[in-house]
């Protein structure tokens, strides 16, 4: 009877001690890292406060974050600066979209995209040559992607990621085309040398000197 009772001993702490294995198996498993599934698209709101911060655009899924020091632009990137073009809708459609977009220029575009996309090309070129005087001034990150992803100043950044782009709408080609002209510097744009703006439906009291307001976004130096 003994021994009987040692068998049954014996199977009832084997069989403990596996279900304390897999138990903690799945307790493992569970306490990975978890995966996000994509965001609902929903509006965001300029980052309005007391420091002058830029931003304002769509949030939708979230992809990885661009290189924020990326340094020089490529060669590739160089893009020609002489200018035909009687307008600068003219001169936008003179771009050619270069075969591979460079991480910078894809940061620049970005922000143009979510930042002004339904406004007008001037005010897509303006929010450009901000990002382009932010990254000279040697008070913000010296690369475009450092510009763009510094923490509360573009409100359409999440988890220090850009949302998901429509790479096929005519709204990307133009960001891309405007991200070139404000690199190259080849259209004067009325804010040059701005480098803060807020919606215009928001009156964050900077003090700052206002240079002039382009569709809904007021610029600053």
């Amino acid at each position: 009877m003994s021994r009987i009772l040692s068998k049954a001993s014996a199977v009832s702490v084997a069989a403990t001690v596996l279900m304390f294995l897999f138990g903690a198996a799945g307790s493992g498993a569970a306490a990975q890292k978890p995966i996000f599934a994509p965001a609902q698209s929903e509006p965001v709101n300029l980052l309005a406060s007391a420091n002058p911060a830029i931003g304002q655009g769509d949030a939708n899924a979230a992809v990885q974050p661009m290189d924020q020091q990326a340094g020089p632009l490529p060669v590739q990137d160089a893009v020609d600066t002489s200018v035909n073009a009687a307008s600068l809708a003219q001169l936008v459609a003179q771009q050619s979209a270069p075969q591979e977009l460079s991480p910078e220029l894809r940061c620049m575009a970005g922000a143009i995209y979510f930042e002004a996309r339904n406004e007008t090309l001037e005010g897509q070129l303006a929010v450009g040559r901000v990002i382009v005087a932010r990254s000279k001034s040697g008070r913000f990150p010296s690369s475009y992607c450092g510009v763009v992803f510094q923490p509360s100043q573009f409100s359409f950044i999440r988890g220090n990621a850009m949302p998901m782009i429509n790479e096929q709408s005519r709204n990307w080609k133009n960001a891309i085309a405007m991200a070139q002209i404000a690199h190259s510097g080849a259209w004067q744009s009325p804010v040059e040398g701005a480098m803060f703006f807020h919606a215009a439906r928001v009156s964050p009291n900077w003090r700052l000197r206002r240079v002039a307001q382009i569709d809904n976004h007021v610029f600053y130096r």
